[in-house]
């Protein structure tokens, strides 16, 4: 039997198993782009700056509290600015950095990745169900 030839790596598999590097990074960005919320902010701020109430417009179902919570996180992680205009009352408005707007595109695609494969996943999760 002869030993086949090594497989080279891609980028992410040579971090995963690069002991010397973040082993966090890779987790620490999914973690944050993929919870239920944040590619959802990305994608509605992809036009440009909105104000708090119109975020929660364009985003169903998603509460004050998680929106802030998200908010926070999302500009705490460098993807968004908040401005606090200085009127009575303060107006706040969020707007993608030029990090966050780079997301655009990979969030686009998975969002409208999601929505055209919901419908095969459910007939997926009933067909298991059903054995």
């Amino acid at each position: 039997m002869s030993a086949s030839a090594p497989v080279a790596l891609t980028e992410y598999e040579g971090a995963c198993l690069d002991k010397n590097a973040d082993e966090r990074a890779i987790r620490d960005v999914l973690t944050r782009v993929g919870d239920k919320w944040s590619l959802l902010v990305i994608a509605t701020l992809r036009s440009g700056r909105l104000r708090f109430g119109e975020l929660q417009r364009h985003i169903p179902g998603v509460s004050q509290r998680m929106l802030t919570l998200t908010l926070r996180q999302l500009e705490r992680d460098g993807l968004l600015v908040r401005t606090v205009h200085p009127e009575v009352p303060p107006r706040v408005e969020y707007e993608l950095t030029t990090m966050g707007a780079s997301l655009v595109d990979a969030s686009i695609a998975l969002l409208t990745w999601a929505l055209e494969n919901q419908p095969g996943i459910e007939r997926a999760r009933a067909a298991y169900d059903a054995r």
